[in-house]
């Protein structure tokens, strides 16, 4: 039978879900009970301890722990996860065992699982595990995520770039089920107010001396809103919160640029993880009335930018990097690259440039980053390309690629995309284009 003609008919719902969810779930669906602890460690294998709050109900499974149900309070709990060594894993990627119990020669393992049940025994553990720089650094996970999988991705974040940051987890309760995205997406308003009191009392600690907040995908919801509330009960948010780290944000765009506006000017530094071949976003965008999700949008895009620009958040487009995740959204996770830059620059709240990424869009977004003196070709490397938006080097910008210009001219080397470098304009008097 012939179908009427008129407009096409649009894909439901249901099935771009069914599509997607294969994908979505086995990167996502571990073996039930790696929670259980293991005897012992290997000898070679790193143990790294992280305290996890959590707004989820426990579960009777003690290889579980929590479910993704809703729970009616608070509860803080120290893990302590055995990493192989890097000889025998991929920087990146969390090596789920095939069996249970897991070989920690090999597997990320369990070593302790441990109920927190008293503010000393929270304490306990904070000076059990203070860093010598008094920072502290909060992950929030994304949709579709158990219990288990969000410890176990934090540990390989928290061990992979070699930060320093004390490890802190706040878990919501997900069902860790592609079906369940509206499930999850009130369960992340349901936790607001948690992490709010969690982010609260850690300000009220004097050993702690700034936190840096790294969110993902529909995590970074709840991070903002978190703060949002946070400076509009405070007039605004504690110096103390200085860093947020947005990856993969599944936000509305046009919701993000009011929650920024919501904060004020007492509100830390932000930077964005974006890449337009998510996914995941792809289809968050369908179900959120087809409006860009921020992890999404085009930073070359000229009212992106300017908003960007604007509010002096840093925008890392990762869209050039290709990584293990068929959905490309973990890609801030799994990109070696990615990894140590979390650890050795923005998890410490330093600043990232152009200078030290790449001259990115400007240029293109040549596959060309500077790993020491911009303009040496001695320390030009061809690499996966990272794009960023910085608002704080635009004024440097002029210099930086008048002199990485006259590096690469003297080698004979042209990275634009036209394949020559622009022209850059003469130097004015207030900058330094040595």
């Amino acid at each position: 039978m012939m179908k009427p003609r008129g407009r096409p008919l649009q894909r439901p719902l249901a099935v771009a879900l069914l599509l997607l969810g294969p994908l979505m779930s086995g990167c996502a669906s571990p073996p039930e009970g790696v929670l259980a602890p293991v005897a012992q460690t290997a000898s070679d294998a790193t143990e790294v301890s992280i305290m996890v709050a959590t707004t989820r109900a426990p579960s009777d499974n003690p290889g579980l722990l929590y479910s993704g149900e809703r729970g009616a309070r608070i509860d803080f709990n120290e893990i302590v996860v055995s990493i192989p060594p890097d000889s025998r894993r991929k920087i990146g990627e969390v090596q789920w065992p095939k069996k249970i119990p897991p070989d920690p020669a090999r597997d990320f393992a369990t070593l302790s699982a441990k109920q927190m049940d008293s503010v000393a025994e929270v304490e306990a553990w904070y000076d059990r595990n203070r860093s010598s720089s008094g920072r502290l650094l909060v992950f929030v996970h994304g949709f579709n995520t158990r219990y288990e999988s969000a410890v176990y991705r934090f540990a390989q974040i928290a061990h992979d770039s070699k930060t320093d940051a004390t490890p802190v987890m706040f878990t919501w309760p997900s069902r860790g089920n592609v079906f369940d995205y509206g499930y999850d997406k009130e369960s992340t308003n349901y936790s607001r107010s948690a992490l709010e009191l969690l982010l609260t009392g850690a300000v009220a600690v004097p050993e702690i001396k700034e936190i840096t907040i790294l969110a993902h995908s529909m995590g970074t919801w709840l991070t903002v809103e978190s703060l949002r509330q946070m400076a509009i009960r405070n007039d605004g948010i504690p110096a103390k919160i200085s860093d947020v780290i947005l990856a993969s944000p599944d936000l509305d765009v046009d919701v993000f640029q009011q929650q920024i506006v919501d904060m004020g000017a007492k509100r830390p530094k932000f930077t964005v993880f974006v890449s337009k071949d998510d996914r995941a976003l792809t289809l968050s965008r369908r179900i959120s009335g087809n409006v860009d999700r921020l992890g999404q949008i085009d930073i070359s895009n000229p009212v992106y930018r300017e908003s960007l620009e604007r509010s002096g958040i840093t925008v890392l487009d990762l869209s050039a990097l290709q990584v293990g995740d068929s959905l490309n959204h973990s890609k801030f996770a799994e990109s070696p690259e990615v990894v140590r830059l979390l650890g050795q620059r923005l998890i410490a709240g330093q600043t990232v440039t152009n200078q030290d990424v790449s001259l990115g869009t400007e240029l293109g977004a040549s596959a060309i980053t500077l790993s020491n003196t911009v303009g040496s070709v001695a320390g030009a490397a061809i690499t996966a390309p990272i794009a960023i938006l910085d608002p704080n080097s635009r004024d440097a910008f002029t210099a930086q690629s008048r002199r990485f210009g006259q590096g690469l001219g003297a080698a004979g080397l042209t990275p634009n995309l036209s394949g020559q470098l622009p022209s850059a304009p003469e130097c004015d008097a207030a900058q330094d284009c040595r």
